[in-house]
């Protein structure tokens, strides 16, 4: 099989997953991008390892374990994003990046009783 199958699969499954985070507003599709776009780099990983190795007669596989690191990594990832993401939507009711964003940008959080936030000064009419 040619190199140029796997690499074009793994350009498209990257470029959804790009797309996936940048268009996305719900934080766990976005997290699901982050791992399409990890699934491209591995699926380049061992593509490139196996003609590698049968140019070179290479009998040392380092694309596979870089892949099995990745898919490790991965894992941690998606583990804690999602312990991330279901601790906000507890606190805050909802997983939306936009919302959130605002959020604190506003400090209208549930830390903020009198709506100020520490790096905005207050003004005479506040005081």
């Amino acid at each position: 099989m040619h190199l140029a199958y796997p690499a074009v699969l793994s350009v498209l499954l990257f470029c959804t997953g790009l797309y996936g985070v940048l268009a996305r507003r719900n934080a766990i599709l976005v997290l699901m991008s982050v791992e399409l776009m990890l699934n491209a780099v591995n699926l380049n990983l061992v593509a490139f390892d196996v003609w590698l190795s049968e140019a070179a007669r290479d009998t040392l596989h380092s694309g596979q374990a870089l892949t099995l690191f990745t898919i490790a990594i991965a894992a941690a990832e998606i583990g804690i994003g999602l312990a991330i993401v279901l601790t906000v939507y507890r606190n805050r009711g909802t997983s939306d990046i936009d919302k959130l964003r605002d959020t604190a940008e506003h400090g209208d959080g549930p830390g903020d009783p009198d709506g100020t936030t520490a790096t905005a000064p207050r003004t005479e009419a506040a005081a």
